[in-house]
């Protein structure tokens, strides 16, 4: 039995695409590790740039791995392949099952990550400019215990009662001329908002793992039909 070229090429170039995918992932993600103008609070709150720089590097060996074993027709590059993407599978629907029902405890381990930059006065001066932008930003005082956060109040918690609030949070709680919702509520609220995005993405890569799972299986028994028929 004849392995079907045209399967075996959009196999290929599906995994072409996969690969390059990946190698712009890794490297927008790298660009985003070492640019210096990124704020280490956030960024200990959501590690993100770590993880994408570990799914960029999964990508490129695995769209590796199927483009070698399509255009070899090599079987055991194409089962590492199936196996990789079965487990990437697993994984992604655990992910989903333990984000949808512990987001409780993800809010409780971002605040865990925040306790260490108490009290805020006595951080060093890096960490202090990092945090008066953050709350300039996202319009917010203090980590965990608002205002009461800081010895010293700083202007960045300042904030107006009078006219209209712009920005891409929520209208501030402002009392008494001072921001009451903490910076990592705000985080937090920004993370929730952007799960629907999150889980399309989630639902987008299941789907094409489903789909390169499928080709490599056919394409794997294909070419062991072949191999038999040639060494009867």
């Amino acid at each position: 039995m004849a392995v079907n070229k045209c399967l075996k090429y959009i196999f290929f170039f599906f995994n072409l695409l996969f690969w390059i995918s990946g190698c712009i992932i890794l490297g927008v993600s790298i660009y985003l590790k070492v640019t210096k103008d990124q704020n280490a609070i956030t960024n200990e709150a959501l590690p993100a740039v770590d993880l994408l720089i570990a799914v960029g590097v999964i990508i490129m060996v695995l769209g590796f791995l199927g483009c070698c074993g399509a255009v070899k027709e090599n079987r055991c590059m194409l089962l590492i392949f199936f196996i990789f993407l079965l487990l990437i599978f697993i994984l992604l629907v655990a992910a989903g099952i333990l984000g949808a029902v512990g987001e409780n405890n993800v809010k409780d381990w971002i605040k865990q990550r925040m306790e260490k930059y108490l009290p805020l006065s006595d951080q060093p001066q890096n960490v202090i400019d990092d945090i008066y932008k953050m709350q300039t930003e996202l319009k917010c005082c203090g980590l965990l215990k608002g205002p009461a956060d800081w010895t010293k109040l700083p202007d960045s918690c300042k904030c107006s009662t009078t006219g209209t609030t712009t920005g891409t949070t929520a209208a501030p709680d402002c009392t008494n001329g001072v921001y009451q919702t903490t910076c990592t509520d705000r985080i937090i609220e920004e993370m929730q908002k952007r799960m629907g995005i999150v889980l399309g993405i989630a639902f987008a890569i299941a789907a094409l793992l489903i789909f390169g799972m499928v080709i490599s299986m056919i394409l794997y028994c294909q070419i062991a039909k072949k191999d038999n028929a040639g060494t009867a």
